[in-house]
């Protein structure tokens, strides 16, 4: 039998944001390859599964082991977390397939749809993203902060809702404060902000704030910070937090 090699994401936490489609991938697989706590969130459904766990920013060295698992014949599950091709593992495999054996470029490689992050944050307050919004990544382990920095600029110029992911981490404890400095030069003080943690799990935390106010130090690499746009509305509810929407259309919606 041939092999093949199928990239997953598990959702952002609970198991019933696990597709059914990626459960099923999982299931056929003969050896699944992925970072530790991603994996750790798999049962393995046989007994002839094998795991093949790796540390965090080794990802190419990953999609390489993996690949060479499909080339002998291998049913290769590799698991990332939410979505697969949202600053995830499938970027990698195809990055090590244009760079690697050219064998590989035949092999029967498929991506597999799931949760990311950014959608299932904006769920936990409302519609944050029902209009025009992008996702950046502030992490800077593989690209300059001047390119962060350019994207980030452009993003607030043209009044998207922005999305970041990897705000903060014990590596990089002041990226949101820098990438909070630019955007309050060029968005309103009360420009929306929400920090949601753990999104999707059973410990979900939303904090919802406003550009002037926002505290960056509440974030770390479990937290997806959203920054609304010009529209982006608070629908206020009485003892309770409000809902956070953005408007499809620029008009102002009706009272």
């Amino acid at each position: 039998m041939s092999g093949s090699l199928v990239v997953v994401g598990t959702g952002p936490g609970k198991a019933e944001l696990m597709t059914p489609a990626t459960a099923a991938k999982i299931a056929r697989a003969t050896d699944l390859v992925g970072y530790g706590p991603y994996l750790d969130r798999v049962p393995l459904m046989r007994a002839d599964q094998v795991r093949h766990a790796s540390d965090n920013g080794v990802e190419l060295e990953r999609a390489r082991h993996a690949l060479s698992l499909a080339a002998a014949g291998k049913q290769v599950v590799v698991v990332s977390g939410g979505d697969p091709g949202v600053f995830a593992m499938a970027a990698a495999v195809f990055e090590a397939v244009e760079a690697g054996d050219p064998a590989w470029r035949d092999l029967d490689i498929r991506v597999e749809p799931g949760v990311t992050a950014m959608l299932a944050a904006a769920a936990e307050v409302g519609a944050p993203l029902g209009g025009d919004f992008c996702a950046i990544s502030l992490s800077d382990n593989l690209r300059a902060w001047t390119t962060i920095e350019r994207r980030l600029k452009a993003a607030a110029d043209a009044d998207f809702v922005i999305a970041l992911y990897n705000p903060a981490s014990k590596a990089r404890p002041n990226q949101l404060r820098k990438a909070f400095d630019l955007l309050r030069a060029a968005k309103a003080p009360d420009t929306p902000v929400l920090f949601v943690r753990a999104a999707g799990t059973a410990e979900a935390a939303t904090t919802t704030t406003d550009l002037a106010g926002a505290d960056t130090g509440r974030a770390d690499m479990r937290t997806l910070v959203i920054i609304g746009a010009s529209t982006t509305r608070l629908v206020h509810r009485d003892g309770r937090a409000p809902w956070v929407y953005t408007p499809r259309s620029e008009k102002e919606p009706r009272s």
